[in-house]
């Protein structure tokens, strides 16, 4: 009943999903199969496989009624592919997930919290919560608002992009450790008790607002140097080799690429003094929209789209069409580039291709990590 070959040949290939036949339901639950199991070794070993900056601010009760929601959702779509001969091959790998995960305690084992801090860790919590709650949130808005209304959900090169979300968030800690660490060697001086009080003290949607101007003019900058440093360009063009646009198109990135410029941007934000809840708020808004930016979805905001950054601003900027080069690089307030003179100008509403002019990136995660050290170009 389990045959390995055809599990394979799934994950390898790319497509839409055929209807009637229990595969839908048969992937959502080996999805949700691997991520139960995944958030049981969670909670067995949260020392070294949870966030301590996520741990500290969730409910465990709360995500032990998620692990057991997710267990009986998975469990009961395999059980019932089983039970009528539907892709039983598919959801008896589901079931057999669902079973490990309740035979090492499910959602009833016990955490013990008194663990070292400074405890090196992986944040497969993050990747699991990310994961099932931007699949959850942008899958459900690609269908409802989509662009190209023919794209499958598994498009060509997910794979590639998939491994690109697993890396970047399994080693969140070392990102944030490596990121903080520059801050302050790098840019520690350059804190004022003044103005960090002035800054600290702003009303909350003032805080916002230009905690998100101070970083948008930052990453613009930093952007716009990807583009035209042909040095960092080797690193960029990882990011610019997607060539469908959807929710996890944003993931691929070169870890290079997001160690620079995650320093960079909250160096300022360091060294202005940002109180945490405006910051905490940047970090909600900046996490929907770098994937809201890039996903399969069509929005039209009317003037507001000289404002703010839409998805279908951001396409622009990943076209292969000349309008569209080395422009619009905003990340979030849109008039910047309006500004300084790098905002698309074209009569069409959309592009028509996307990725790197003359598609010279490979494909796959390990040829992209190496792409920037071994590129002739």
């Amino acid at each position: 009943m389990l045959d390995i070959d055809k599990l394979r040949e799934l994950t390898g290939s790319h497509g839409g999903l055929a209807r009637g036949q229990g595969m839908v339901t048969g992937v959502i639950a080996l999805s949700l199969g691997i991520l139960c199991f995944l958030g049981v070794l969670v909670f067995h070993f949260p020392q070294y496989l949870s966030t301590p900056e996520l741990r500290k601010s969730y409910d465990v009760n709360v995500m032990r009624h998620v692990l057991l929601a997710a267990m009986v959702v998975a469990g009961g779509l395999a059980l019932v592919n089983i039970v009528f001969n539907r892709t039983r091959w598919l959801s008896s790998f589901a079931f057999l997930l669902v079973a490990l995960a309740a035979l090492l305690g499910g959602h009833k084992v016990d955490v013990d919290p008194n663990f070292p801090d400074g405890t090196p860790y992986i944040g497969l919590d993050w990747f699991i919560l990310d994961l099932l709650g931007s699949s959850l949130i942008f899958i459900f808005i690609e269908k409802l608002f989509a662009h190209r209304k023919d794209q499958p959900i598994f498009r060509a090169e997910w794979q590639t992009d998939f491994q690109h979300f697993v890396v970047n968030h399994m080693i969140v800690g070392f990102v944030l450790l490596a990121t903080n660490l520059m801050v302050h060697r790098f840019f520690g001086w350059a804190a004022n008790d003044g103005i960090r009080g002035w800054i600290a003290g702003l009303p909350f949607w003032a805080g916002v607002l230009l905690i998100i101007l101070v970083a948008d003019l930052v990453q613009y900058w930093t952007h716009r140097a990807y583009h035209e440093v042909p040095l960092l360009w080797r690193l960029h063009a990882v990011h610019h080799s997607v060539k469908c646009m959807d929710w996890m198109a944003g993931s691929r990135q070169h870890i290079l690429e997001l160690l620079i410029t995650r320093t960079l941007v909250l160096a300022p934000i360091y060294v202005l003094g940002f109180s945490k809840g405006v910051i905490d708020a940047y970090i909600v808004i900046v996490g929907f929209q770098a994937v809201f930016n890039h996903a399969n979805v069509s929005v039209r905001l009317g003037p507001l789209r000289y404002l703010i950054v839409t998805p279908n601003f951001h396409h622009w900027h990943h076209s292969q069409d000349q309008e569209a080069l080395d422009r619009n690089y905003a990340a979030h307030y849109a008039f910047l580039d309006y500004l300084f003179g790098t905002a698309v100008k074209s009569d069409k509403l959309w592009p028509e291709k996307y990725g790197v002019l003359g598609d010279y990136v490979p494909d796959g995660f390990l040829r992209q990590l190496k792409f920037p050290f071994i590129w002739k170009g």
